[in-house]
């Protein structure tokens, strides 16, 4: 009995440990996430954390309109164009016009639909991945893996069929059924 309640004891000292080394995770994580940068390590690295709250950019064919636009800060160049906008479409230019493209979007639709070249990498990747496997098989055939047993070899295997023959070895379905006994040949 006494060394039941030691136990029960120890347990609880651990449950509680446990708990209080869980509390505090909760807090050092609590106050991690409240800053709007993140130190992976102490004084070296410095990764800056996305806030999903608010509107971002992205070029993608199923949705046009993305939640904000692809410069948000314009010099006095943009600010006159924008300025300009606002009037009659008619006396913009087409590079007016494109340049107030640019500042809302970063690609059009033919470029986002242009094709990339990825998958030569990923191919050439793959072939340079079978290509080490296979030598790495080849190796192991020739110096890891034991001699074939000469069991495989065809003179042994037409033995052990003559004498699975001679045996008459499931003579009504299998094997032997399929033999012709008197013209020594395959039915």
């Amino acid at each position: 009995m006494v060394v039941r309640v030691l136990n029960l004891n120890q347990m609880l000292r651990l449950t509680a440990g446990r708990v209080g080394c869980l509390l505090s995770r909760r807090a050092v994580v609590g106050m991690t996430n409240s800053g709007a940068r993140m130190s992976s390590h102490s004084h070296h690295e410095v990764s800056d954390q996305v806030d999903m709250s608010q509107p971002m950019y992205w070029d993608r064919l199923d949705t046009p309109l993305p939640d904000r636009a692809w410069i948000d800060v314009l010099d006095s160049k943009d600010k006159s164009l924008k300025q300009k906008e606002k009037g009659p479409w008619t006396a913009l230019s087409k590079e007016e016009k494109i340049a107030l493209y640019r500042l809302k979007f970063n690609h059009t639709y033919p470029e986002m639909k242009k094709p990339s070249h990825e998958w030569k990498t990923v191919i050439g990747g793959m072939f340079i991945f079978f290509g080490i496997t296979g030598l790495v098989v080849f190796w192991q055939g020739h110096y890891v893996y034991p001699p074939q047993p000469h069991t495989f070899g065809e003179e042994w295997q037409a033995k052990q069929i003559q004498r699975m023959l001679d045996m008459r070895v499931n003579p009504i379905e299998g094997f032997s059924a399929k033999w012709d006994y008197k013209n020594k040949q395959w039915k």
